[in-house]
């Protein structure tokens, strides 16, 4: 039998940042008046920085549930999913990934609409050249529309090895950029992250942080943070789920005016290039 269409979710247009519709937004009637004006108040909607027209690159994925809700909740359907692990290393540290890396292949062969590749060992700060020194791989076609990294980290290390990581993975995913491709790097907001300094690494590999905006974790239903170190048992006190997030999204310096403007502009801070959504 040939290869089985899945039904897609409907959108309504194709920017490259769209905003999601917001979750169980039904509402109990009520006719408090003080309830009804509450009631009213602007609700700040999630923004996703992927159009489902992108070509998509992953690396550092963790349990692969990311790519997964990506694929299957926002129509990313043109995917490179990576991570650092090895296969064996990958489903010790995250048995979940299992089920998440069976149904992305699954889509792969079935779905005719989809193009899902899964790697494993790639190094993010290698991208180009090979992963690991134990015969890592190379992610060895370009022209991604967006390159993500989710929540960069090396496990218990100082701020310096983190900003180097950071620093790198930025040299190794610039060639593989499509001429108007963006770079979207997701990190906890508060020390010791603040202390990266994300915009002045960006400047110094010839980036520019176009926008930021919170990250908002239940815009990808499935999604769950995967910790370095991988899962604690018993779950642990601490979820990455219930800490503030921001989302940076960078290009290169050059970019300039002949970029198409990447979304629906909300109200904005004042600010030439480096600036933030209201949110």
């Amino acid at each position: 039998m040939g290869k089985s269409k899945r039904s897609k979710i409907n959108h309504s247009s194709h920017r490259p940042y769209s905003t999601a519709t917001k979750f169980n937004q039904s509402r109990t009637p009520t006719h408090s008046p003080l309830k009804s004006k509450l009631n009213k108040a602007p609700q700040h909607l999630p923004t996703i920085p992927f159009n489902p027209t992108d070509r998509v690159l992953l690396v550092g994925e963790g349990d692969f549930s990311f790519a997964h809700s990506l694929y299957n909740h926002h129509n990313c359907s043109s995917l490179v999913a990576t991570c650092y692990d090895t296969i064996v290393s990958l489903t010790e540290k995250y048995p979940q990934a299992a089920r998440h890396i069976r149904e992305l292949e699954a889509a792969a062969r079935d779905d005719d609409t989809a193009d899902v590749e899964v790697l494993y060992g790639i190094d993010a700060t290698k991208l180009g050249k090979g992963g690991m020194a134990s015969g890592g791989k190379a992610v060895k076609k370009g022209a991604f529309d967006k390159v993500a990294f989710n929540f960069p980290h090396v496990g218990g290390l100082t701020k310096d090895v983190n900003r180097q990581l950071l620093v790198n993975f930025f040299k190794a995913a610039l060639p593989l950029l499509a001429p108007a491709g963006q770079i979207i790097v997701n990190i906890f907001e508060g020390e010791p992250y603040s202390l990266w300094n994300i915009r002045d690494l960006a400047r110094h590999v010839g980036l520019q942080v176009r926008t930021s905006f919170k990250f908002q974790f239940d815009a990808y239903p499935g999604y769950r943070h995967a910790r370095t170190l991988g899962n604690i048992e018993g779950g642990g006190r601490w979820k990455g789920e219930d800490r503030d997030a921001r989302t940076y999204i960078l290009e290169r310096k050059d970019a300039g005016a002949t970029q198409a403007q990447p979304f629906r502009q909300k109200k904005r801070k004042t600010e030439s290039s480096d600036s933030d959504q209201d949110d």
